[in-house]
This record gives C-alpha cells, sequence and structure tokens, in this order.
C-alpha cells in the first residue's frame, strides 16, 4: 500500500490500479528540478534530523556517496501502471505453484519457529505465509535500491514531497537505532524494506526483535520477520479464531447487489441465503460477499475483521484474497 509502500515485489508488480491511483499519478507529472537544488535539500533533511535527535555520525554515514537524485528512482515513480488487471490475470500472476512451493517449503522448515510466533501475537499461520510470499517470495526479492538514496529522491522531486521526507527521517531513525546498517538498508524504489517490505513508519510502528539481539532485523533474521508481521496484523484486529474467508459458489438467483466489502451480515444469514459457511465457524461472525470480476467469475465469503486486517497492510482486495488464497494453500 502507498501509505506503507508503493510495490509488492518483481513478480507481483501487476497490482490493479484504479482510475484515482492513475489521476494521481498523472497530476503528479512536473517539469524536473534543477539538480543544483539537491546538494542544499540534503543539508535541509540534516538539520531538520539533527534537531530529531538522530547524530552526525548516522548522517554522514547514511548521507555518504549521496550527492545527486537517482534517475531511475523518479523514472519508476513516474511510470505508474495505465492498466487494470482483472481479478482472473491478477490471480494467474501471484499465485503460482513455485511460489506455493517455496511457501510449503518454508512453513515445514521454521514450523516451530511460526507456532511460537502464532502462539505470542494470537496470530493464524496462514496469513504470515501468505504475506511473506506475497511481498518478496519468502526473501527472494527484496529490491536492491539503497533506501536512504531512494527516499531522498523522491522528497525532493516532490510529487508526495511531506510523504516521501517523513519517511526518509523515519529511515534515518532506524540507521540511528542500530536496526541496520545504512549500506544495508536496501529495498524497492520507494522505500519498501526487508522481507515483509515495510515502510520506515510501518518499521518503527511494528517491527519487532524477535531473538533479543537488539536489532530488528527484516532482512535477514527470519524469527523478526515473521513476528513482524504478526504484530502488524494483530494490532490492525485479526482475531485468532476466524479465517479470513474462503471461495464460495453463489446459489442460482443470487442478488449481486448484496456483494460489497461494507455489506456485512452474519454468517448465518448468508447460510439462509444460500452460501452456507466452513463447518465450525460461528454463526455470528460478520461475513461479506465478494466478486471481484463481478457476477459471472469467482466469488468469496470474507470475514470481519481479519480480511480487513489484511487490508490495512494493503488496502487492495485483490491483494488480500491473494494473501488468504497462498497462506491456505502453503499452512494447510
Amino acid at each position: 500500500m502507498l501509505h506503507r509502500r508503493t510495490l509488492l515485489t518483481a513478480s507481483a508488480a501487476f497490482v490493479a490500479v484504479g482510475p484515482a491511483t492513475q489521476a494521481a499519478a498523472q497530476q503528479g507529472q512536473r517539469a524536473d528540478k534543477p539538480e543544483s537544488t539537491f546538494p542544499p535539500y540534503i543539508v535541509g533533511v540534516k538539520a531538520e534530523a539533527r534537531k530529531a535527535g538522530i547524530s552526525q555520525a548516522t548522517l554522514d554515514r547514511a548521507f555518504a556517496g549521496i550527492k545527486a537524485p537517482n534517475a531511475k528512482v523518479i523514472q519508476l515513480d513516474r511510470r505508474q501502471p495505465e492498466f487494470t488487471l482483472t481479478w482472473a490475470q491478477y490471480r494467474q500472476k501471484v499465485i503460482s505453484d513455485a511460489r506455493i512451493a517455496r511457501g510449503r517449503d518454508h512453513f515445514a522448515r521454521h514450523r516451530d519457529l511460526i507456532g511460537q510466533v502464532c502462539a505470542r501475537y494470537r496470530m493464524s499461520p496462514a496469513p504470515l505465509m501468505g504475506i511473506w510470499g506475497l511481498e518478496s517470495h519468502y526473501g527472494q526479492f527484496t529490491g536492491g535500491f539503497n533506501v536512504i538514496e531512494s527516499l531522498t529522491t523522491l522528497a525532493w522531486e516532490g510529487r508526495r514531497a511531506s510523504f516521501f521526507r517523513t519517511q526518509l527521517l523515519n529511515a534515518l531513525k532506524i540507521i540511528d537505532a542500530g536496526d541496520i546498517a545504512p549500506e544495508r538498508m536496501l529495498g524497492s524504489y520507494a522505500g519498501a524494506m526487508g522481507q515483509p517490505q515495510f515502510m520506515p513508519d510501518s518499521f518503527l510502528r511494528t517491527a519487532v526483535d524477535w531473538d533479543g539481539n537488539g536489532r530488528r532485523d527484516l532482512w535477514n533474521d527470519t524469527g523478526d520477520i515473521l513476528a513482524s508481521i504478526a504484530n502488524y496484523l494483530a494490532k490492525s484486529g485479526w482475531n485468532p479464531a476466524l479465517p479470513w474467508g474462503r471461495q464460495v459458489r453463489l446459489p442460482g438467483g443470487f442478488n449481486t447487489a448484496l456483494a460489497g466489502r461494507d455489506n456485512r451480515k452474519p454468517v448465518g444469514e448468508w447460510a439462509r441465503l444460500g452460501l452456507p459457511a466452513p463447518a465450525g465457524m460461528p454463526a455470528e461472525a460478520q461475513a461479506a460477499v465478494l466478486l471481484p470480476d463481478g457476477p459471472t467469475g469467482e466469488a468469496f465469503l470474507v470475514l470481519h475483521p481479519n480480511f480487513q486486517a489484511i487490508r490495512r497492510y494493503n488496502p487492495s482486495d485483490f491483494y488480500a484474497l491473494a494473501v488468504g488464497l497462498i497462506g491456505d494453500a502453503v499452512a494447510s
């Protein structure tokens, strides 16, 4: 999500883009700023960071070698997708046999750790595995951009200046706290970091030092990675007694006007309308019907608050459905 980060991974970059996103991208196009204004901009960032308590040593190290904006970052930021995938197309691209097979391997390898993390944060394994897989293919794709350089470039360029300047200052706080060295702080062109692809503000709010070594390492420490995802979802309202949802078959004559994420009804009421819930699901649990490709496509019964918790990680129905389906396939 762009309030956290802008892309998922190289293989999941085919996200659905709506008209509002396209309009925002078009409005963001502006004349190039002279590069001569970049060094003074860094001076101003450093002054603000020092007032926020960030050490001079951290600033010197973080900005070492950053003399000009990264043209590739600006190019990628301006080249926003101008197309919209259907759910069927998106599903085919991101829910691959290779991703699920890699996820099952990691689930088997880290089963004990996953159980411990889920017990502490009252989480279910499936959404952890779904998010981990969709964000970075279980650590295979985490981005190769210097986060400080990328965020400085985007904050200076100005399309979302305030947002990226705040992210830049937060990234400097992370370095100053000793979580990661600046040269190892790599991520997407928009500043999403590590295997969970946290933006710096999400890192500061929810990243976890699982092993107690004094660092929150979301690049290489599997315990920190899984615990941070679990903490994010727990803080977003995840209910461990409920699933995220299930794919369902619409009964004949179903009134598709009842579909929509915000049209919630108790599971028992949906059952009376011909959509029986999985065994053991409380009849009073709140759910909604999603038809991501319209009345002739697939249908899903999604549970609240869990579906919404996944959407807080990335506010896309496609993303949340994919997380749920990948997680179920990996952790079942």
